[in-house]
């Protein structure tokens, strides 16, 4: 009879590392580089969150100022520069930068010149050593009066609407000008309004 021997094959040895218990699936097995890209970066989702908030902030705010109004606030067109007794002869022109205007006074009236050159729109500077308006933009020259003569200027410049109020004060009204415009045979400078008899 033959022998007969079994041979059983060599049992192989378990890998190191956590046993599984009955029941339990085997732990899987991370590598180290992948741990990091599992993990959330929080920095870069913060990153977005804020980004994200940002717009929609800008766009609240943007949805809020809908509702005020814009108001274009201009300066006023009628106001006070006071008493006749306050200005001497010759142009005054601390009224300039504020309302735009030049007050002038003769020895039987005063009037009101608005700065604003003929030609234009620039305002003129008076010199008072040539005793002249002279616009700095295209040379156009005008007397005491705000008379052109030199210069491009088409017709002397406009004079306010004057006028004394109760109290004795010039009220002045930029919104009223007195024209006088030679070529359209206007003119309005000897117009009640256009002057004070002082």
């Amino acid at each position: 009879m033959s022998e007969h021997t079994e041979t059983k094959p060599p049992e192989t040895a378990a890998p190191p590392g956590p046993v599984a218990t009955a029941g339990q699936k085997p732990a899987a097995k991370v590598p180290a580089e992948s741990k990091a890209a599992v993990e959330p970066d929080k920095m870069r989702r913060r990153l977005i969150w804020a980004c994200v908030w940002g717009y929609l902030g800008v766009n609240f705010l943007m949805f809020l100022r809908f509702f005020f109004p814009r108001t274009l606030f201009e300066p006023e067109t009628v106001f006070s520069v006071g008493y006749p007794s306050d200005f001497s002869l010759g142009v005054e022109t601390k009224f300039q930068k504020q309302y735009r205007i030049w007050v002038v006074k003769e020895p039987d009236k005063l009037f009101v010149i608005y700065a604003r050159c003929t030609h234009l729109g620039c305002t003129p500077d008076w010199k008072e050593s040539e005793n002249k308006f002279k616009c700095p933009c295209h040379g156009s020259g005008y007397t005491m009066e705000g008379i052109n003569f030199e210069g491009p200027a088409p017709r002397p410049m406009d004079r306010s609407h004057v006028e004394l109020d109760a109290t004795g004060q010039i009220i002045v009204d930029t919104s009223r000008l007195y024209v006088r415009d030679p070529r359209a045979g206007r003119d309005e400078f000897e117009n009640p309004g256009a002057f004070l008899t002082v």
